[in-house]
């Protein structure tokens, strides 16, 4: 419907306007009216007394009849040299309802006579006083009826109305055609663009380009355009991720294949008489277990959550003991020690995969940006625990973390650390806390190293499927 749409609504509001000011002028303008009407009766009242006065009062009845109808009133009274004499007279049908000083009157008296004049329906006789004009005495004095008065303040009055309408309709006209080129049609313009986006979303050429010549409308524009390329952007990210996650699962099956080979190799390798072997097979089949288990996880094609947590009581020390045994073998001829600062008889309720991984990715990285800064550092897991929570600190004497890094850090593809890196190691890490029920956060990170901190609650409402 015509009046539901913007134009429709701002043409009838412009109607509405335009009349309301109309009203307002329309008020003063009858006031004016009446006061020019009464003033012309005065006037003309005025020559036919100067007319008789010139003749020494020798006027008859019918001519002194046809100055009064002239003149548009029943009597003249004309004060001269102190002296008030009746010029003019006629009988008066009715007696004087009231009187009107156009001598010294004020607008508000003007508009009030005047309203209360057309509101009146009844003929009324009224006594009007003026001044003479061209100082042709002190004071002059008609008796009239207010009927003639009424009906031209009516037929004026319709005028006005009449010329009111049709300046509004021809200004409600061209506003509207304004208002159509300047605003509806911008507006319409960015509805379409916006349906033609949301037909095919990841099309990075129906994007908007801010074109409105009103500023507004060109800021809404741009900020319209700076969303759908961040929407975009997710959606192609998103449809990349999800290729990625079919790719991984392949090769996670393939790699399982492979692994379980090593993992029968290493099985057999522990019953070796040799000391170094008897050492280093454990870890290599804990190791060779862990990333089998990792393969099998991602082997769903689609999925893109971590299995919920096993969640039982572990040891911590033991777990950042397996992880630095691991990290060692890494460091080659690299100046980066470790220290567990971590209380041997510290038992926490996790699961111990997940929290094996997420210290890997951490204690990992440290020691990435460690050996690539060249000077050599420490990385150091500590942990406390309050009435709450546990918190362990995983903490290194690198070189800090770069400002995008800190940025974008736990988002996938955008908060890589290092050279090549994907950014996924945090990602990773935040989510499997995060089913934990508990945080991974950055705590510090300078030029003197950076610290997280991993915080599990004590009273998770998770099933422990250790315990069943």
């Amino acid at each position: 419907m015509f009046l539901n749409t913007l134009s429709g609504r701002f043409l009838m509001l412009t109607v509405a306007f335009v009349m309301l000011a109309e009203v307002f002028i329309f008020v003063p303008s009858i006031a004016r009216f009446r006061e020019d009407y009464l003033m012309l009766r005065l006037e003309r009242a005025q020559i036919a007394a100067l007319a008789v006065l010139a003749s020494n009062n020798m006027v008859e009845e019918s001519v002194e009849e046809e100055l009064l109808a002239n003149a548009g009133v029943y009597n003249v009274i004309l004060r001269r040299n102190e002296m008030s004499q009746l010029v003019l007279s006629t009988p008066v049908p009715a007696q004087v309802h009231t009187s009107f000083d156009l001598r010294d009157v004020s607008a508000l008296d003007l508009i009030r006579d005047a309203l209360t004049c057309l509101l009146d329906p009844q003929d009324r006789i009224v006594r009007v006083l003026g001044n003479p004009v061209r100082g042709a005495g002190q004071m002059i004095e008609v008796t009239m009826s207010t009927a003639p008065l009424r009906a031209a303040m009516f037929d004026y009055g319709l005028r006005i109305l009449a010329l009111s309408a049709v300046i509004s309709v021809i200004t409600a006209f061209f506003l509207f055609l304004a208002v159509r080129r300047l605003l509806v049609t911008p507006i319409k313009n960015v509805v379409s663009a916006m349906q033609n986006y949301a037909n095919a979303p990841e099309d990075a050429r129906r994007i908007i380009e801010p074109s409105a010549s009103v500023t507004e409308l060109y800021e809404a524009e741009t900020a319209l355009k700076s969303l759908e390329k961040q929407l975009t952007s997710a959606l192609l990210q998103k449809e990349r991720l999800a290729q990625l996650g079919g790719a991984v699962a392949k090769i996670s099956h393939d790699l399982r294949n492979i692994l379980t080979t090593a993992q029968l190799f290493a099985d057999r390798m522990e019953g070796s008489q040799d000391p170094m072997v008897n050492r280093v097979a454990p870890k290599m089949i804990n190791s060779i277990s862990r990333a089998v288990n990792l393969c099998e996880t991602t082997l769903a094609f689609g999925k893109a959550e971590e299995p919920a947590p096993r969640l039982g009581l572990i040891t911590l020390s033991a777990i950042v003991n397996d992880v630095f045994d691991s990290e060692r073998l890494a460091v080659g001829d690299h100046d980066v020690s470790f220290a567990d600062d971590v209380p041997a008889s510290l038992v926490l309720r996790a699961d111990s995969e997940q929290l094996h991984r997420v210290l890997s990715n951490l204690v990992r990285n440290a020691r990435q940006a460690i050996i690539a800064h060249g000077r050599g550092g420490e990385i150091c897991v500590a942990a406390d625990e309050t009435d709450a929570e546990w918190a362990v600190t995983i903490a290194d004497t690198g070189p800090g973390l770069p400002p995008k890094a800190r940025e974008h850090l736990f988002k996938p593809f955008q908060g890589g650390i290092r050279k090549g890196g994907t950014g996924l190691g945090l990602a990773i890490s935040a989510e499997l806390i995060r089913g934990h029920g508990g945080r991974l956060e950055l705590d510090r990170s300078d030029d003197c190293g950076t610290a997280f901190v991993i915080r599990l609650p004590k009273a998770v409402e998770l099933r422990d499927e250790a315990a069943e």
